[in-house]
């Protein structure tokens, strides 16, 4: 058995047995859901300080710690959460080809390539967008890039880019998704994928399979972006797990917690709470005690109050709403229910990347049971990107 099976394994059993914790949806709860059965943990919830609460949002460790008293679980999932980091290739880049790449991107992608192995192999840049990685592929490896994009304006600046900088890039405007991609897909090639979302990574793990491709290196992104209305596993691992993964549980990996200046915390208090305290409303007025989700708002809307918000989401869900309402007794609800979410949220977060590195272990799985030697760790620190795994797989036949 490999060490990534007994991993997933682990983990899956682990995740399994604590579904409670982190398989629900916080907003739509008017109270603590372990009220019942976990009394203890609520008031220990509801007694934290709003510092304590930034506190263990930003360190995992002292979380999981905190909360083996009621999960015990908790350090184990918190040790096989972690990844480590892959040696890295130091290597001067070029003058010039950071050109229109922002910072921190600039940052991600050459610590991504940076963490790639040199298989002397073209490559193929999969969603490439204006070709930024595949710049640093070209100059660094040596080797011609195939970028596949399907906005044909990015295609068209990536290539004057490429061009200038003198570069053996060949752009293609192709839809990722459809059948006719796969001609790009060749099997003396090294595909690459820097943040793909969702279905667009596994789409290019499945057909490199398909074509027996000799490598392919991915960073996945954005697992909740999917056509199925629920998760599909690709491992026949993870297609025997009891779990079962809708969009809002994919989420959970991506809500990443950052530390926020006082503004933005402000900000989101103000919103969180009038999403709430509208719900409780709606729930009341419609005599249905079930949460009704609103569209995104724009902030400004924000500092016009309350009922200013409550007006436009009963427009946007075509409710009416009648002359009499006290709006600051259902705002005051809000807050008060703010701070019970927030603290749901806060064990939901114990679970966030082990239920990230479950996702990812059924891609490693995948590509190990389809013939494929594969690396996994991290190519970067968080403060860089959260989303800072790499997933590297070799073709086992190739390496004979």
């Amino acid at each position: 058995m490999t060490g990534h099976i007994h991993q997933f394994r682990q983990l899956n059993d682990l995740l399994t047995r604590n579904r409670e914790f982190w398989q629900f949806m916080p907003f739509a709860e008017r109270s603590f859901v372990w009220n019942q059965t976990h009394p203890g943990l609520c008031q220990w919830l509801i007694s934290l300080t709003e510092e304590q609460v930034t506190y263990f949002n930003e360190d995992n460790a002292a979380l999981a710690e905190a909360l083996s008293t009621w999960i015990p679980d908790s350090p184990e999932l918190y040790q096989l959460s972690q990844c480590l980091s892959l040696p890295v290739e130091n290597t001067a880049v070029a003058k010039g080809l950071d050109v229109g790449i922002p910072g921190r991107k600039w940052t991600q992608i050459s610590a991504f390539s940076a963490a790639l192995p040199r298989l002397q192999l073209p490559w193929l840049e999969w969603c490439a967008g204006k070709g930024h990685l595949g710049r640093i592929l070209a100059a660094n490896h040596h080797m011609p890039v195939t970028s596949l994009e399907w906005q044909r304006q990015l295609c068209v600046e990536g290539e004057a880019t490429a061009k200038r900088l003198g570069l053996p890039i060949t752009f293609i405007t192709a839809d990722a998704f459809d059948k006719s991609s796969e001609q790009y897909i060749q099997p003396q090639q090294h595909a690459v994928a820097l943040h793909a979302c969702g279905d667009l990574h596994v789409s290019l793990l499945q057909r490199v399979v398909a074509k027996q491709g000799a490598a392919v290196s991915i960073s996945p992104c954005c697992y909740h972006l999917i056509r199925a209305k629920h998760y599909q596993p690709l491992s026949d691992l993870a297609k025997q797990s009891e779990i079962t993964l809708t969009k809002h549980d994919l989420r959970l990996p991506l809500q990443e917690t950052v530390t926020a200046g006082q503004r933005v915390r402000r900000q989101r208090f103000v919103e969180v709470s009038y999403r709430l305290g509208f719900d409780l409303l709606q729930r009341e007025l419609r005599g249905c005690d079930d949460y009704l989700p609103v569209p995104n708002v724009q902030k400004a809307l924000l500092n016009e109050g309350f009922s200013a918000f409550c007006f436009w989401a009963a427009e946007k869900k075509s409710l009416l709403l009648p002359g009499d309402i006290d709006f600051a007794y259902w705002q005051q609800e809000g807050e008060a229910r703010y701070q019970i979410t927030e603290r749901m949220e806060l064990v939901r977060q114990l679970f966030r990347r082990p239920l990230e590195m479950w996702l990812v272990y059924d891609r490693v799985c995948f590509l190990e049971q389809s013939g494929y030697q594969v690396s996994l760790g991290t190519f970067c620190a968080k403060p860089v990107t959260p989303r800072n795994i790499l997933i590297h797989a070799e073709l086992k036949t190739r390496q004979l």
